[in-house]
C-alpha cells in the first residue's frame, strides 16, 4: 500500500471504444511510458455478474446519430461485439504484464448503460430497488474478484469502489446502506480493500461517510470559472430558459443549430445518463476557441478562490484519511467537465492547476493521484507526454 499510485482514468471507455483500446498491450505501454502504474475503470460488475444477461457479445454505441459525438466521453462509435468477461480478463492480464494495478469501480447506475445498443442493461439495473443497490453492487464486485482470482489475477486489484460518486448516482448516499454494501463485500473478499467514492470533497458532511470504508477516495473538481459558465448558460438548470442568442454570440460555432433542433433520438438513453440535453448540445456545437477564451477572460476573477478551494479540499481530505487511519486517493479532478475539443484544462492555466494539485497530493501523503481526468487515451491531452511524465515523476519523488 505504500507504493504511490499514478492513476490514468480509463473509466468505461476501455470497453465502449474497443477500436481505440484494441491493443491493450500498446495502451498499457503508452501509459507506463507516461509514468502511470494504475488504471481506474468501470468494470461493469453488475452487467457481467448480476444482471442475468448474456454478455458474450456486447455492443456499444453513442446516444444516437451525431448527438454527443463532439462531447467528451460520449463520442462513441458503433462497435463490433465483444465478450465482456473475456475482455475484462484480457485487461487484467495486460495490466499485470506491464506492472500496473487496476482500481475496480462501477459507473453503472450513473451512465454506463447509456452506451448499450439496447436497454436491457439499463432495465436490469432499474429493477433493483434503490435501497438494495449497494448490496447488489457488493455481490457483483465480489463475483468479479472471484472471476479474476480463478485466473490468478486478483493481485492486480488495487482496491474496489462499490460505485462512482455516490452523491450523483442512483445509489442512495445513505451511510447505513453503503456500510452494509461494504460489509457484504468484505464478508466474501476480506483481503481486498473496499470503499465508495465521492464527487468533490464533501467538507460539510465528512462525518456521514461510511465508517468501514477502507480507502478515502475523492474527486476534487473545483470548477470556479467553469462554474460561472455552467451557471450563466443554465447548462444544468433546466428550470431556466437556455440563453440561445447569447450562446450563439459567446460560445457556439457559426453553423450551430438551435437547442430545440439538436436532440437525441427519442429513446431510453436520455434517462440513462446524468448529462442534460442542453449541456451535450453546447459541448457538441461550441467553438472551442470561443469556449476557451470565455474562460480565460474571466479566470483572473476566480484564480485565487479556485486555488484556495482546492487547497482546502485536499487538506480536509488528508485530515479525514489520517483520522480514519486509511489511505487517501484522488481518482478524478481538477477543473471540471469541458468539451472534447476545448483545451482550457490542457493549456497553460490547466497545466498549472494540475501541477499544483499533484504537488499538493504528494505533500499531504496521498497514496494515489491523477495528472488530470483528461489525461487518458480517449482525450486529446494524452498527446502531452511531457506534462504527464513530469508530474507522475514528481508525485513519486521520495517523501
Amino acid at each position: 500500500m505504500t507504493t504511490p499510485m499514478t492513476i490514468t482514468l480509463w473509466d468505461f471507455t476501455w470497453y465502449t471504444r474497443p477500436a481505440l483500446f484494441h491493443d491493450l498491450d500498446a495502451a498499457f505501454r503508452e501509459a507506463v511510458d507516461r509514468g502511470y502504474d494504475t488504471v481506474r475503470i468501470c468494470a461493469m460488475p453488475f452487467l457481467l455478474f448480476r444482471s442475468g444477461l448474456d454478455t458474450s457479445a456486447l455492443r456499444f454505441d453513442g446516444l444516437g446519430g451525431e448527438f454527443g459525438q463532439r462531447t467528451r466521453w460520449y463520442d462513441v462509435p458503433p462497435s463490433p461485439p465483444v465478450d465482456g468477461r473475456a475482455r475484462l480478463l484480457d485487461l487484467f492480464r495486460a495490466a499485470r504484464a506491464h506492472g500496473c494495478r487496476i482500481i475496480v469501480s462501477s459507473w453503472e447506475i450513473q451512465q454506463s448503460p447509456s452506451f448499450g445498443v439496447d436497454d436491457a442493461w439499463f432495465r436490469a439495473l432499474q429493477a433493483v430497488p434503490p435501497e438494495q443497490r449497494a448490496l447488489a453492487l457488493a455481490e457483483a464486485h465480489a463475483d468479479l474478484i472471484d472471476c479474476v482470482r480463478a485466473e490468478g489475477l486478483d493481485d492486480v486489484v488495487a482496491f474496489v469502489e462499490l460505485h462512482n460518486e455516490v452523491q450523483f448516482s442512483g445509489v442512495p448516499n445513505d451511510r447505513d446502506q453503503l456500510e452494509a454494501g461494504i460489509a457484504r463485500f468484505k464478508q466474501r473478499q476480506p483481503d481486498v480493500l473496499a470503499t465508495v467514492n465521492y464527487a468533490h470533497v464533501p467538507i460539510a458532511s465528512m462525518r456521514t461517510l461510511p465508517r468501514n470504508m477502507e480507502v478515502a477516495v475523492f474527486h476534487p473538481y473545483v470548477y470556479g470559472v467553469l462554474r460561472q459558465l455552467v451557471d450563466e448558460f443554465a447548462l444544468r438548470d433546466t428550470t431556466r430558459p437556455y440563453p440561445q442568442e447569447r450562446a450563439f454570440a459567446e460560445l457556439l460555432r457559426d453553423d450551430a443549430p438551435k437547442l430545440e433542433d439538436w436532440r437525441p433520438p427519442d429513446s431510453w438513453k436520455t434517462a440513462a445518463t446524468v448529462v442534460p440535453h442542453r449541456e451535450i448540445y453546447t459541448h457538441d456545437w461550441c467553438d472551442p476557441g470561443k469556449w476557451d477564451r470565455w474562460l480565460y477572460d474571466r479566470y483572473g476573477e476566480h484564480r485565487r478562490a479556485m486555488r484556495e478551494t482546492l487547497d482546502a479540499w485536499l487538506d480536509v481530505a488528508a485530515d479525514f484519511a489520517y483520522g480514519r487511519g486509511i489511505p487517501l486517493v484522488f481518482g478524478e479532478g481538477w477543473v471540471g467537465y469541458t468539451p472534447l475539443h476545448a483545451s482550457f484544462e490542457e493549456g497553460p492555466v490547466g497545466a498549472e492547476i494540475c501541477e499544483h494539485a499533484v504537488r499538493r497530493s504528494r505533500e499531504i501523503g496521498a497514496w494515489g493521484t491523477i495528472v488530470c481526468s483528461n489525461a487518458a487515451p480517449h482525450h486529446p491531452m494524452w498527446a502531452d507526454v511531457a506534462l504527464q511524465t513530469r508530474l507522475n515523476a514528481a508525485f513519486r519523488e521520495p517523501r
